[in-house]
Order: structure tokens, then sequence, then C-alpha cells
């Protein structure tokens, strides 16, 4: 009978230890899947904002010419435009730096 009663008791410590592993894996699996998303969903972000700001340099390019302005007067535009978007620039302070570039 001790026999018996060893090997029921090693069933159970390894049946037991069984559980606690596939939970384990499942929680593991289940933060690897939830970061994986969090990672792509970011990446997605980030690509749309490249994809937005490449349009609106391409935009302002195509608008220069067209108003005359040299190389570097674009730059400083475009520099302050960014900024002005960012929340770096007031409204009254990208106004008065646009006309000192402008001149």
């Amino acid at each position: 009978m001790p026999g018996i009663m060893r090997r029921r008791m090693r069933r159970r410590a390894i049946v037991g230890t069984a559980i606690v592993a596939g939970g384990a894996v499942h929680h593991m699996n289940n933060r690897n899947a939830q970061n994986q998303a969090a990672e792509e969903q970011a990446q997605l972000q980030q690509e749309q904002e490249q994809q937005a700001l490449a349009a609106q340099a391409a935009q302002q390019q195509a608008a220069a010419p067209a108003a005359g302005l040299g190389g570097a007067q674009f730059d400083a535009l475009t520099q302050l435009a960014g900024l002005h978007e960012q929340g770096i620039l007031s409204d009254e302070e990208f106004a008065a730096q646009k006309a000192k570039v402008l001149g």
C-alpha cells in the first residue's frame, strides 16, 4: 500500500506542476501577443506621421516656386511651420517670424 500512495503523490505533484507550467506558458503567450500588437500599432502610427509630413513637404515645395521664394526662405518657413504645428510657436510668434523671413 505504501507504494501505491507514493505513486499517487508523485502523479499529483506531476499534474500540479503541469497545470502551473501550462498557466505560465499561456500567460507569457498572451503577454507577447499584447506587446507585439502594441509595437505594430506604434509602427503604423509612425509610418502614418511620416507619410503626412512627406505630403506636407511636397505640397510646400510645390507652392514655394510659385511664390518666388528662395531656398533659404523656403527652408526657414518650413522650419517655422514645423515649430508652429508642434505648439512651440504661438500663432502670433509664427506670424511675426514669417513676416521677417518674407521681408
